[in-house]
């Protein structure tokens, strides 16, 4: 008997039970709202109505636990987004990161979750599949009877998870989707740099990483205090996301060459020629852009707590102008840019962190796919409520779930004009402006039950802490007018300059905001590849590739804070003595044979 059939008839059997009860005691129990009858077993899935399901009806809160590879949270959801799940599908999450041996706790005890997150739609995740530990979302016609957004309007991304599994089967759906072909996506990579500083130095021309560590030093001679009054660096960086090798490195060499480092792993990709560079190759991408971090800390221009802090604790030093630059503007314009700091106040003038791209730079942007990217949506197995975990899923796959998970709550914080332009609420901008924002207090009444709550933390704290994407950035939102999901792209958010320094930064560039500022790059798209995976590693080379792992983080992080370029030389030789001892050649023999064949995968 199939595992749905089981749930349904269990449930049958319950509701049975407890009429039985109630009748022999000479009750004469009220009718529940949910007590249509059910389809059979035999029919159950290819034509039940999800509006009448008991199995979605629920009238006691289920909660499912998410397993989450990409999350940086641990357990309950909170805020807004807490109570959102509740009102709508009545259900609370549990959040499990991927911390502390917990896939391999997970695996080993053959129980991954409710909903598992992957990292990437690598080995992993095939090995789960392989041992039979996900949920067949065809099984009983799961996904298009209650996942029928996904079935109907992404089918791409479904086709695009069976080409990976060896079975032919689908066990998830990719992050990052559009329902449209030939997009890129919005940059993340911008450079943003304090404007109004670069400003007051004349413009100095920036043609390449020299010319912009030298502009950052001048930049600190301007501005040495944050608003707080402690030390301006250039660049705060922290660790708590490394993986092969040190993210921000690793990232400051795709802004710069417009090459991936997640793909393959241990060093970079060319998307345009399919040429892997070796993270410890000499004058290779990864090196370069290390060789650049250590010469602003030999000029005390990194933030001496880099190598401790993690991204929370860096946040606030953007947010109060202790840093005056950023690769990805996640961590740098979109926390600078409040309007205390774009707003003349007495006389205090504005400030504003805009890109400045150098002219020799080839900045990253990401293909979009239908299929989607590497990051699955998957439900475990052994989940009581794949019918319930497929809801969520298919909601937040649909246009208002996406841009749900970006900004809050529809009606409450954004909205659709009469002309289908996007926009935020006067609640919506303030939350836009500083995430911190606090919640505390705001009433929300919901339009699905007609009740009323009142909100409880920070905007961040309701973000769905499973943290994946379902929309890129960069699509264009089906229900909008043609506006992408980005907010930056929207109409409602352009409007005039925020500021002198804006306003001398539109008329520098000729551009009206960033995403229309580094359409003018010389940006490279990395193409999208959603049928491939890398291969699983035999447990011999996965030994060296966890050894060899951790030498080139720890070697990296030596080296970006040596005290002078023949100690960074020392210390990067040293490194790859050590890799080389612990097996590094193995893995970029295999890490070559995979770019081989993601390049034969590749959507052109």
């Amino acid at each position: 008997m199939k595992k749905t059939h089981t749930r349904i008839l269990a449930l049958l059997l319950s509701m049975v039970m407890t009429l039985s009860l109630l009748t022999a005691c000479g009750g004469n129990p009220s009718t529940p709202s949910n007590t249509d009858t059910p389809a059979s077993p035999d029919s159950q899935g290819s034509a039940a109505d999800p509006a009448d399901d008991p199995l979605l009806n629920n009238e006691e809160t289920i909660n499912l636990t998410v397993f989450s590879q990409t999350a940086n949270w641990s357990g309950a959801q909170t805020g807004w987004g807490a109570t959102l799940l509740k009102d709508k599908f009545n259900i609370e999450l549990t959040i499990i990161p991927d911390t502390n041996g917990a896939y391999q706790t997970r695996m080993e005890s053959k129980n991954l979750g409710d909903i598992i997150i992957w990292g990437s739609n690598g080995e992993e995740y095939a090995a789960a599949v392989n041992q039979g530990l996900l949920f067949d979302w065809d099984e009983e016609d799961l996904l298009t009877t209650y996942g029928d957004y996904i079935s109907s309007n992404l089918p791409d991304g479904i086709a695009a998870n069976k080409a990976i599994n060896a079975d032919g089967k689908v066990y998830g759906i990719g992050n990052g989707i559009t329902n449209q072909k030939g997009q890129h996506d919005t940059f993340i990579y911008d450079w943003g740099i304090r404007w109004d500083l670069y400003e007051q130095l004349g413009h100095p021309e920036v043609k390449n990483l020299d010319d912009l560590a030298d502009v950052l030093g001048q930049m600190k001679e301007l501005c040495p205090t944050g608003d707080d009054g402690r030390p301006t660096y250039a660049v705060s960086i922290w660790p708590d996301w490394d993986g092969e090798m040190v993210m921000y490195v690793k990232g400051l060499a795709s802004a710069y060459y417009g090459y991936d480092g997640d793909c393959i792993g241990m060093g970079l990709y060319d998307g345009e020629t399919g040429k892997f560079y070796p993270s410890l190759e000499e004058n290779g991408p990864y090196l370069n852009a290390l060789k650049f971090l250590n010469k602003l800390y030999q000029r005390g221009l990194v933030d001496p707590d880099s190598m401790t802090q993690t991204y929370d604790q860096m946040m606030p030093k953007m947010q109060k102008g202790n840093c005056l630059f950023s690769i990805f503007d996640y961590a740098g314009s979109n926390l600078y840019n409040t309007p205390e700091h774009m707003t003349d106040t007495g006389d205090k003038v504005g400030s504003i962190m805009r890109p400045l791209v150098p002219t020799e730079a080839k900045p990253i942007v990401y293909g979009l796919s239908t299929g989607g990217n590497t990051r699955i949506w998957s439900i475990g197995n052994n989940s009581m409520y794949p019918e319930k975990c497929m809801q969520l899923i298919n909601w937040l796959f649909t246009p208002e779930g996406g841009m749900t998970t970006w900004y809050g709550i529809k009606g409450l914080m954004w909205d659709y004009d009469e002309n289908g332009n996007i926009y935020f609420t006067e609640l919506g901008q303030m939350c836009a402006n500083d995430p911190s924002y606090d919640l505390t207090g705001v009433e929300w009444t919901s339009p699905d039950t007609g009740k009323t709550y009142t909100l409880e933390g920070t905007f961040n704290d309701g973000l769905i802490q499973a943290n994946n994407t379902t929309w890129a950035q960069g699509a264009v939102n089906p229900d909008s007018n043609g506006e992408r999901y980005h907010k930056l792209t929207w109409a409602s958010q352009m409007g005039e300059p925020k500021n002198d320094a804006d306003s001398d930064w539109r008329t520098v560039t000729g551009a009206e905001g960033t995403q229309s500022y580094m359409e003018t790059t010389a940006y490279k798209v990395f193409p999208a590849a959603p049928n491939f995976s890398v291969e699983e590693k035999t447990p011999e080379l996965q030994l060296k590739w966890d050894q060899c792992k951790e030498c080139i983080k720890n070697g990296s992080w030596k080296a970006m804070y040596a005290a002078s370029d023949a100690e960074f030389s020392a210390l990067v030789e040293e490194m790859r003595t050590s890799a080389s001892a612990y097996g590094y050649q193995d893995c970029i023999d295999w890490c070559q044979e995979q770019a081989a064949i993601r390049f034969a995968a590749q959507e052109n």
